[in-house]
């Protein structure tokens, strides 16, 4: 029979493996404001190693007047755990930061706090896929009303310009093939807006992700990606997805041509993973729905503009300068019609878009 002193051995082993193993920031914060103890999601919360978490005073992290510190009072006068959900921990140096975060008192030593933040970001970033696809859906029935008041016009001033040009001095054709060429650019732009008013549901079956990444870098090295180097980092038991293989070839395409864009010519570039998160859920309606079939495009590119980085989705938002600002809605469109969603990521050198899916068999 193990004794008791090996029982509580075993016991803070377990609890130390469960503490680093959390994905939740998990700090332990002494009566005089020292930090005891911080797990490796706490580091990379604060952005700080644990040797220089543990050596300044815990203020010294959060925002001047932050509502945490009276948190922490409260769950010591209480002797029992508060907590607070959308708390501001935001910083010049940590930038925008939303937390969900608990208190909880320990008996030793004396005034110890627990405290567990709980990043809202990526719920957040999560929610506001229902904003882009709202977009989205607006451009149906502008698409439609286009389609029928602009694209039948448009014909009758092609066809008179390509009879105009018969009749016009060959010096002077320039300017009726100018009018063929503007009018099939807009049409062009037409045809795209039409793909957002398409509501035809395509045939899905089960799909192998790693199939349609395969066939979007060979299209990409063939083409317009042929300088670059691709790394690619695959799940290999990834379970399929329901969904249309040209569809998500389509999305999935106009991500590495957005990052083909991005990147120079010399030393750029791409890079596509593939993992399974089993813990990953979105909202959707009451409840919730699994998300667990992680892919991201990766790109070492010059980066997003910060203040075009939260509406990149939105439609007519392009940082290219012939853009037409399209692509990603359309991207957003076709994953938020698998079920899934999409979120990117952005600095100075690197950009990441990061793709979650259901599994083939998840209910819609």
């Amino acid at each position: 029979m193990l004794s008791r002193h090996t029982v509580e051995q075993a016991q803070q082993t377990y609890a130390r493996h469960i503490a680093v193993a959390l994905p939740s920031a998990l700090l332990m914060v002494s009566l005089d404001d020292a930090i005891i103890y911080a797990n490796p999601a706490a580091e990379q919360f604060f952005g700080l190693g644990l040797p220089l978490l543990l050596k300044q005073p815990f203020h010294t992290l959060l925002p001047f007047g932050s509502p945490l510190l009276p948190l922490l009072e409260q769950a010591r006068e209480r002797g029992a755990t508060v907590g607070e959900r959308d708390l501001d921990l935001s910083t010049p140096k940590l930038g925008e930061r939303l937390a969900d975060v608990t208190a909880t008192p320990l008996p030793e030593p004396p005034g110890a706090v627990v405290l567990m933040l709980q990043e809202r970001g990526l719920a957040h970033r999560l929610d506001r896929q229902i904003l882009h696809r709202g977009a989205v859906r607006s451009l149906s029935g502008m698409a439609a009303v286009l389609a029928h008041e602009i694209k039948n016009p448009l014909a009758g001033i092609r066809g008179a310009a390509q009879l105009l040009e018969e009749a016009v001095p060959v010096q002077e054709r320039n300017l009726t093939e100018l009018i063929c060429a503007e009018s099939d650019r807009i049409r062009g732009l037409i045809d795209r807006m039409e793909a957002f008013g398409d509501t035809h549901v395509a045939a899905q079956d089960a799909v192998n992700i790693h199939e349609v990444l395969d066939r979007v870098r060979k299209v990409a090295i063939s083409g317009f990606a042929r300088h670059i180097r691709f790394t690619e980092s695959f799940d290999p038991s990834l379970p399929p997805v329901l969904g249309d293989f040209d569809s998500l070839v389509q999305a999935f395409l106009n991500l590495v041509r957005n990052a083909s864009d991005a990147v120079a010519d010399d030393g750029g570039e791409i890079v596509l993973t593939s993992a399974y998160r089993p813990g990953m859920r979105m909202r959707a309606g009451p409840g919730s729905i699994s998300v667990p079939l992680e892919v991201t495009v990766r790109d070492n590119g010059s980066g997003i503009p910060a203040d075009l980085l939260p509406h990149i989705f939105d439609p007519f938002v392009t940082t290219k300068l012939r853009g037409s600002g399209l692509g990603l809605a359309l991207v957003a469109k076709i994953i938020g019609d698998h079920g899934g969603v999409i979120e990117c990521d952005s600095g100075p050198g690197r950009t990441q878009f990061r793709i979650l899916l259901p599994k083939a068999g998840e209910p819609r």
